[in-house]
């Protein structure tokens, strides 16, 4: 059991954990949709939060070079690692997820014949 914890460990944090300092309030976020190589480190990440890895395309949060949180585009469940401070991390996941949800109900317009239009009237 100790040297499946140790192999965890060892693959999830591949840069040092001091990396992570007490007390920083904030962390720089990068916001992206998940990638195929990002698989693995989905499934660990889930294993640390104890879920069920997520179904189907994901976002996920980027903080100090590593993936901390994720959330499905499918739903609404988060997977994120309950040893660092995550909260804020998921919250603009949700935000993002919200946003790109948003542009999906949005009626999109035909901007190229217009474009046509004017540069055919000049």
């Amino acid at each position: 059991m100790f040297h499946h914890l140790e192999y965890m460990i060892n693959r999830f944090y591949l840069q040092p954990v001091a990396l992570v300092e007490p007390g920083r309030a904030q962390y720089p976020v990068a916001i992206r949709r998940a990638r195929e190589a990002d698989i693995a480190v989905l499934q660990d990440l889930a294993a640390l939060d104890s879920a069920a890895p997520l179904d189907g395309p994901a976002l996920v949060a980027v903080i100090e070079g590593r993936i901390w949180a994720a959330i499905g585009l499918d739903g609404e469940r988060v997977i994120a690692d309950p040893f660092l401070p995550t909260a804020p991390a998921v919250e603009l996941l949700r935000l993002r997820l919200a946003q790109l949800r948003a542009t999906d109900r949005r009626p999109r317009r035909a901007l190229l014949p217009r474009w046509i239009a004017r540069r055919a009237g000049a």
